[in-house]
């Protein structure tokens, strides 16, 4: 398929409830509404396509750039196109979920996102932390920097309640997928979500709500799947 015929059939599959709903979630416009199983209907033709991903989003529509996440070739993307992704990356679905994935699928993830989280940039900050969730949840235990690990862990602890809104709520995620996918961490990032406490996001009115990282933690370890990885983050 080309950008063409795909942004014709995203027009075709627009929704304005489903508009309407992702704009007071912070997806910005241009767009169309489109579901995202609308969105895997497409991925399933395409599969993977690295050159098309960035034509897609480059057209700065955001379901076209959501799209793009799903059938980029993670590997293949270079540093370059990561940090074009971020920096264009405005809606929150885009930054916060898109370029994490992406980038956690890729050589150079952990490096950005290091990078990333030092932005004054709300959004680049929120990706950056993110992306170090997703990296957490993919990769085996013996392929992450513990030690950086821990350090950020503790970067999070001192530096939470002072960070701006989308950034609190990434480093708190950063806190559970430690506790959840990283076992030697789990008791670590415990000790650290009980010394944050309560964590506060304005969530503009919606209906979502901010996961207490304890609890979370807890049921996944009630569960028995405490340091089981993902296969993929993308969905």
């Amino acid at each position: 398929m080309t950008v063409k015929e795909i942004m014709a059939e995203l027009k075709s599959k627009g929704d304005e409830g489903i508009k309407k709903i992702l704009l007071k979630h912070g997806v910005l416009e241009p767009f169309f509404g489109v579901k995202v199983e609308h969105l895997k209907v497409i991925q399933k033709k395409v599969k993977t396509d690295y050159a098309l991903a960035k034509d897609l989003y480059d057209t700065g529509n955001a379901d076209a750039m959501y799209l793009a996440g799903l059938i980029a070739d993670d590997v293949k993307m270079t540093k370059k196109d990561l940090q074009d992704w971020v920096k264009k990356a405005l809606s929150k679905n885009i930054s916060e979920y898109t370029v994490p994935w992406v980038a956690a699928g890729n050589n150079y993830g952990f490096e950005l996102a290091t990078e990333w989280i030092n932005s004054p940039e709300e959004n680049i900050a929120a990706a950056g932390w993110s992306t170090l969730s997703n990296v957490v949840a993919l990769k085996p235990d013996a392929e992450l920097d513990i030690t950086a690990l821990k350090k950020l862990l503790e970067r999070v602890v001192k530096t939470i309640n002072s960070s701006q809104n989308r950034v609190i709520y990434a480093m708190n995620g950063f806190v559970i997928a430690l506790g959840s996918y990283v076992a030697p961490l789990t008791n670590d990032a415990i000790t650290a979500a009980k010394k944050i406490g309560t964590v506060i996001v304005d969530m503009h009115g919606t209906a979502c709500k901010v996961p207490a990282a304890v609890d979370y933690i807890n049921k996944v370890k009630d569960k028995g799947t405490l340091g089981k990885k993902k296969k993929m983050v993308k969905c």
